[in-house]
């Protein structure tokens, strides 16, 4: 298994896919690299020669941010958020949608499992 920016990536996928299994690296960014590098996409991981996996790290060390750099920057983004206690923040805080979606149905993603609460079961009057 070829490791690129500190990841394992699959052997029998194209580079071109295998490239997304880094985390901050989606189609665009994969295509861009290879570009780049000069490596045709539908080369499989395996065939990599190591000259060209050190160029691709190369790449993506000067470029981007991915892997554990990207997860802190978004969680001290969110974390910002939250201390400046805008909207947002609050939105993020109290666990519900952040980006104007409804919560009267739906939203169970961010709501989690239901909370059923006790109703008015028989009450006449």
């Amino acid at each position: 298994m070829p490791r690129i920016a500190g990841v394992d990536i699959p052997d029998r996928k194209a580079i071109r896919y295998a490239l997304r299994y880094i985390h901050g690296i989606g189609p665009r960014f994969a295509d861009q690299i290879l570009a780049e590098t000069g490596i045709d996409p539908t080369t499989k991981a395996q065939d990599l020669t190591d000259q060209q996996v050190s160029q691709i790290n190369g790449v993506i060390d000067a470029t981007y941010i991915v892997e554990g750099a990207l997860r802190r920057q978004v969680a001290q983004n969110i974390q910002r958020l939250r201390d400046i206690r805008c909207y947002r923040g609050e939105r993020h805080r109290r666990g519900l949608p952040v980006r104007g979606q409804r919560t009267r149905c739906n939203a169970r993603t961010r709501k989690g499992k239901k909370k059923t609460v006790a109703g008015k079961k028989g009450v006449k009057g």
